[in-house]
């Protein structure tokens, strides 16, 4: 997996993992340069890790399909993750010409497995093309699911605390 991170100080770098090595430990390249580093714990605040020989501990403020804002050792910074992910899930959920009977589908659908953290929107509330619905966390990382069309909100399939599949409905926007 290829990510791409950049700091305050507007220096940008591209990395990667290499392997895993079992226990909580992989091999990433940083740059142009492979180092070992162990996961000691992660949870939804963020992760502490041995990175070569010193500690460290990132906080996530902010996450999406595309990418996160965290802070590691107090510095920020923001972190690419899956190239045009955005892109691919508005258009498999239904977005970007999908049609049905009277134009696009009524149907907004997950594209990943999850837990519904939050619900937006309300049954009878208006909604723009791109706002978001529901946001689901899967693979720790929290992914908002957004309208895929203007309209209303026929009706909220999913509630907080939920579980939902690939292709289940979220919502119906008319």
């Amino acid at each position: 997996m290829e990510y791409r991170v950049g700091g305050e100080d507007g220096a940008v770098f591209d990395g990667g993992i290499v392997r895993n090595l079992g226990n909580s430990e992989y091999v990433i390249r940083i740059g142009d340069r492979e180092h070992n580093v162990r996961i000691l714990s992660a949870d939804r605040g963020g992760i502490e890790f041995i990175l070569g020989r010193g500690y460290h501990r990132a906080k996530y403020v902010e996450g999406s399909t595309a990418g996160m804002r965290l802070v590691v050792d107090g510095v920020p910074m923001a972190v690419g993750m899956h190239p045009g992910l955005d892109k691919v899930v508005y258009k498999n959920s239904g977005g970007a010409g999908a049609a049905g009977a009277g134009g696009a589908q009524a149907a907004l659908r997950s594209q990943i497995p999850g837990k519904v953290i939050s619900v937006a929107v309300e049954e009878g509330a208006p909604v723009a093309k791109g706002d978001v619905v529901c946001t689901l966390e899967s693979m720790k990382m929290q992914v908002g699911v957004k309208a895929h069309k203007d309209g209303s909100v026929r009706s909220v399939r999913v509630k907080e605390g939920d579980s939902v599949a690939k292709n289940d409905v979220i919502a119906e926007i008319e």
